[in-house]
């Protein structure tokens, strides 16, 4: 994050936050399961497979999806070369609208894999020698780099990198609360609004100056 310039950590927090957005969405549509949190799909999937093994199936499903968006945008990235952001932006938008013409069509299943494979695909967004530089759907690593980034603050030195790593966790954030509030007030509007955003966020990934 703190490699970045500010046009680019300013639009990593926006997709950040975008993914907030659609995490909050697909967790209360999914009965507590997550679209981006493998981690916390992981620990289910464990806690099903010791108690309920017919329950396993929803986070196994889930798990699966998220590492076929992945696998899918590495691959279309790879494809897209210096127009690699705003590639793999188009597909999350794509997926991300695939997903609310599902929830329209009353088919959770189809939404829910549509969701979950665009917040495995935009983790392509940003990459250094081939591995994700910037995780946008989770922020253990950016907690964790933010606390260590507030220690040598407080030891005196004048880094303020950890400043980065607290706005990005700040717009997963905000974009959760969001989220879940258009979940609330108008479920079938929400997920219409996130592909709009991924949307515009490739008209920004078209702006950005070239990266060396």
């Amino acid at each position: 994050m703190i490699r970045y310039d500010r046009s680019r950590r300013r639009f990593a927090i926006a997709l950040a936050a975008m993914a907030g957005f659609v995490d909050a969405v697909g967790f209360l549509s999914a009965d507590g399961y997550f679209v981006s949190f493998m981690s916390g799909n992981t620990t289910r999937l464990g806690v099903d497979l010791g108690t309920d093994v017919v329950r396993a199936v929803t986070p196994a499903f889930l798990i699966a999806g998220f590492v076929a968006g992945v696998t899918s945008g590495a691959l279309l990235s790879i494809r897209a070369g210096r127009y690699r952001k705003p590639a793999v932006l188009t597909l999350v938008a794509a997926l991300l609208l695939a997903g609310a013409t599902a929830r329209a069509l009353g088919v959770p299943v189809a939404m829910l894999a549509a969701l979950v494979m665009a917040m495995g695909a935009i983790n392509n967004t940003f990459q250094r020698d081939g591995e994700v530089a910037i995780g946008l759907t989770y922020m253990t690593g950016a907690l964790v780099k933010l606390g260590q980034g507030l220690a040598g603050w407080l030891a005196g030195r004048k880094d303020t990198g950890w400043l980065s790593w607290a706005a990005l966790w700040g717009g997963l954030l905000s974009g959760a609360v969001l989220g879940a509030m258009a979940q609330d007030r108008m479920p079938m509007a929400c997920l219409w609004i996130a592909g709009c955003w991924a949307t515009a966020m490739v008209g920004v990934a078209l702006r950005l100056p070239a990266e060396s």
